[in-house]
């Protein structure tokens, strides 16, 4: 059986048992809160817990590395829609500790796609296009540098209302261990 009949079958029967019954909720986040945090595995589960949150509590964002590409992405357009359109008032912006995205080699990513498939033809084009493919594959040094540099995005995006908390943290992904790297509570010291 593969991937897709697994999923289907087990799909079939959560159905027809009504096991979706207990995950219920409406699309507005009942703790008024958006978390943007990083893809990993590690974390499907374990950050929800960590943070006592139940099906129907938050909005989740992710992406690789809870890193903010471009101020005007998917991720800044979720946030938003989150804010305008769900009633969501504050933003907690969520990294790891032995994060991928702190030591992926773009150069050896780019060698994988080429022994994947992915022609020379190809990757000059994109290049011709001005797509660096290499900065856009590369992920950040430092965990908590990256954090701070996705909370100043959310906070000073030009669409952001100016009463909307944001926070940044990082979780040990093998206890749940909470760091606050950013209060958004405090004022700024200047």
């Amino acid at each position: 059986m593969n991937k897709l009949e697994e999923i289907m079958t087990y799909n079939k029967s959560f159905v027809q048992n009504e096991s979706y019954k207990k995950y219920k909720t409406t699309k507005y986040p009942y703790k008024k809160m958006v978390i943007f945090s990083c893809m990993d595995t590690r974390l499907t589960e374990l950050l929800p817990r960590a943070l006592n949150l139940k099906n129907g509590d938050a909005k989740i964002i992710k992406n690789a590395g809870a890193v903010i590409m471009h101020p005007f992405g998917s991720i800044m357009r979720s946030i938003l829609v989150a804010i305008y359109e769900l009633s969501a008032e504050e933003v907690f912006v969520i990294g790891h500790h032995g994060c991928g995205m702190s030591s992926i080699d773009p150069t050896s990513t780019i060698e994988k796609m080429k022994k994947r498939g992915i022609s020379e033809d190809t990757l000059s084009t994109l290049e011709y296009a001005g797509i660096n493919l290499e900065n856009w594959l590369y992920g950040f040094d430092c965990v908590t540098d990256s954090i701070k540099e996705s909370v100043a995005k959310i906070k000073n995006h030009p669409l952001m209302p100016k009463n909307v908390f944001v926070h940044g943290l990082i979780m040990d992904p093998e206890t749940g261990e909470l760091e606050v790297i950013v209060n958004g509570y405090e004022k700024e010291i200047t």
